[in-house]
């Protein structure tokens, strides 16, 4: 099984990387883009193969690891 992890700032969280991508982007001429926000993905081969264990594991490494909950959300699919 297989986790695939999304982590984004918060909104209202300031996002000096976004906007140094959104500025960049701008200076290449490339318009019709609004607010530009970057994250994290991450991609974990998990050997758990029950569906809950494996939700568990996941839910522990993002809160304990992976994301900064005071400052950043998490969301994750499993993927067989």
């Amino acid at each position: 099984m297989k986790a695939l992890i999304r982590i984004t700032l918060k909104n209202g969280v300031l996002d000096p990387q976004g906007k140094a991508i959104e500025g960049a982007v701008r200076g290449l001429g490339i318009t019709g883009i609004g607010d530009v926000r970057q994250g994290k993905f991450i991609e974990v081969q998990l050997t758990e193969t029950d569906q809950s264990k494996a939700k568990q594991i996941v839910e522990q490494m993002c809160k304990d690891l992976l994301a900064n909950t005071v400052i950043e959300n998490y969301a994750y699919d499993l993927v067989p």
